[in-house]
């Protein structure tokens, strides 16, 4: 059972986001309201279009942008690519990153986190513990091979020069494997990140509480136990957090999902766990095994991530969402801007499995003081 109690939080209010530079993006998210599902496709495909062109309009860039290596780790090959997929490995690799992004707001520079994973917090996620305990005396070796570290959230800050005192916000796509109490605190302590406040869907944030059994597989216990309700922003809804930057409500891998939009120099990328890899948002390309076909014979347009499987026509749309905002992938236009938070990497434990197309880290800009550039 769960054991974790309601907690009956409020959502944020707009003036609270005002407070914060925020303002509500609602139009986006009221376009996915039609009775039909069709419809309800191509209402969320004009409002992702017009939110695209309204951010480029803007022309306003984020400062900072840096998409940095932490963990691989195994996950099922039949949830990545839902359906999909012809190869004989049972499990691909995902490469989880931070997201480190800066940007102006209220007059001075503001830094967000995008999924940082306490990873070793995170091994307590009944899936793969149950995983890691399999192996019993072996698991420290068997750890090393199948969920290999490149660096911690704390090294990943230290290589570029950001300060935990420095960093303003957290924010994840969703919560499943996370524990967040390390970075926040359980009123106890002020956590790492003593002046971040995490940024939340409140559907999310309520959906952890009280999980049903195919949800609690992948979520960390207790991880949100304690944490103050000062350190959250809860969103009812998508919003902008200043020109160039916002978060879209992307419901469907989780009832609370949503999804990280940044205006680079290489275009408009949009982040979530959605998706696995690009493959996965232009299948009609992908040259994984079974793959093109599967989408040729089906029609359809993206490959969901499908492990709960909360509500798999949401999550469709959510995909479709995804896709518009981020438009071409300016070096392969067959490709969308899309950059998984954890995307299939190649591995050669897991062979014959490997993305048509990888993100692999990316830099856009330079590290950002208060007041410049460092």
């Amino acid at each position: 059972m769960n054991s974790r109690a309601h907690i009956p939080y409020q959502a944020s209010s707009e003036e609270t986001l005002r407070q914060n530079g925020m303002e509500p993006l609602k139009t986006l998210d009221m376009a996915r309201h039609h009775s039909l599902p069709r419809n309800r496709l191509e209402q969320a495909r004009a409002a992702a279009q017009k939110l695209r062109e309204e951010i480029l309009h803007d022309d306003e860039k984020v400062l900072y942008y840096h998409s940095i290596n932490l963990i691989r780790a195994p996950y099922p090959t039949r949830y990545g690519l839902l359906n999909a997929n012809k190869v004989k490995s049972p499990f691909m690799h995902i490469l989880n990153r931070v997201f480190v992004v800066q940007y102006r707001s209220e007059g001075r520079v503001k830094t967000l986190l995008f999924s940082p994973s306490d990873f070793e917090a995170n091994s307590e996620t009944p899936f793969f513990k149950r995983m890691l305990e399999k192996y019993g005396v072996f698991s420290p070796l068997v750890s090393s091979f199948l969920a290999p570290v490149e660096h911690t959230v704390e090294q990943a800050l230290e290589k570029i020069g950001i300060a935990p005192e420095e960093v303003d916000y957290i924010s994840y796509d969703h919560l499943h494997t996370q524990d967040i109490r390390k970075w926040l605190g359980d009123g106890k302590t002020p956590g790492y990140f003593p002046n971040a406040k995490m940024i939340v869907m409140k559907q999310e944030w309520d959906s952890t509480t009280a999980l049903l059994p195919q949800q609690q597989d992948w979520y960390c216990p207790d991880g949100i136990k304690g944490v103050p309700e000062q350190r959250l922003l809860l969103l009812d809804h998508s919003v902008r957090l200043a020109k160039g930057l916002a978060l879209v409500r992307t419901p469907g891998h989780t009832e609370g999902n949503h999804s990280l939009v940044a205006y680079t120099d290489e275009g408009i990328l949009v982040t979530s766990e959605n998706g696995v890899s690009a493959d996965s948002y232009a299948p009609e390309h992908s040259e994984i095994p079974g793959v093109r076909e599967y989408a040729k014979a089906t029609g359809m347009e993206v490959i969901l991530n499908g492990n709960t499987l909360e509500n798999s026509l949401d999550q469709y749309i959510s995909m479709v969402v995804e896709k518009t905002i981020a438009g071409p992938r300016p070096d392969n236009p067959a490709f969308c801007n899309f950059v998984p938070s954890s995307e299939l990497t190649a591995y050669w434990g897991f062979p014959g499995l490997k993305p048509t197309y990888a993100f692999g880290e990316l830099c856009f800009g330079s590290v950002q003081g208060a007041e410049g550039a460092i």
